[in-house]
């Protein structure tokens, strides 16, 4: 049995159809990537699964729980966290204190403090500005900010929309090499990725959205390996 398992699910904005028939399942250690071009659907797809908008047909369901018409702030406490594109820091606040924002729901003050210093492991540039205001960050600051405030919630399942957006080639690939290290340590990872080559690197199974539809599924080397994937996302 699958963490997480969406089936059939189809989500609209108005009259516009943006996911059609959308299956898709994330095991417990598994990094799961979701690929595909603007306008796809793959932001469409985190927010249906944060409660941010439901279904209008279909079913998701999260450690064997049915959380289709759940609202997102339950959604957070059953240990869904997103690392939003576009990361939606507290600009004016500091990094120490938008990392506690990531741990409102909770009341371990001792677990509270450990998360943090794992986050500062993780990402010690943020212990370096654990009292720099957020929006004074560059980019890739603000991305480890991002990341390390989902975390702080202890999720079950971490998604991340768009970590690479916009960053340099080289904080890019310590972007991806901290994905696979929060693997690592037990958290499953959903990640929306422009950057395929990337995402598939990483990832150990993927699927290519197209225009709302699943269209290929198979394993981050195989879909590597794919001829269409190459040409279409690639640039092979």
């Amino acid at each position: 049995m699958a963490l997480l398992e969406l089936r059939g699910v189809d989500a609209f904005y108005g009259r516009i159809q943006a996911l059609r028939g959308v299956s898709i399942d994330v095991g417990q250690g598994e990094v799961v990537a979701l690929i595909g071009s603007n306008g796809a659907g793959k932001t469409t797809t985190l927010r249906t699964i944060s409660g941010l908008m439901h279904p209008t047909t279909g079913t998701i369901s999260f450690n064997d729980r049915d959380i289709t018409r759940v609202g997102p702030d339950k959604i957070v406490g059953l240990g869904i966290c997103q690392s939003p594109e576009g990361r939606r820091l507290f600009p004016r606040m500091s990094v120490n204190d938008n990392l506690m924002m990531g741990a409102f729901t909770r009341t371990d003050r001792p677990g509270i403090a450990s998360d943090i210093e794992r986050v500062f492991v993780l990402f010690p540039r943020l212990r370096e500005r654990r009292n720099q205001i957020a929006g004074t960050l560059s980019g890739g600051e603000q991305q480890m900010l991002a990341m390390g405030r989902a975390l702080m919630a202890r999720p079950k399942l971490l998604m991340l929309d768009e970590p690479s957006l916009g960053l340099a080639p080289i904080l890019v690939e310590t972007i991806f090499s901290i994905v696979r290290e929060i693997n690592s340590q037990g958290t499953p990872v959903l990640l929306v990725e422009q950057n395929a080559h990337k995402a598939l690197e990483v990832a150990h199974r993927a699927y290519v959205l197209e225009t709302g539809v699943i269209v290929q599924t198979g394993t981050g080397k195989e879909l590597l390996e794919s001829a269409d994937v190459q040409k279409a996302y690639l640039g092979m």
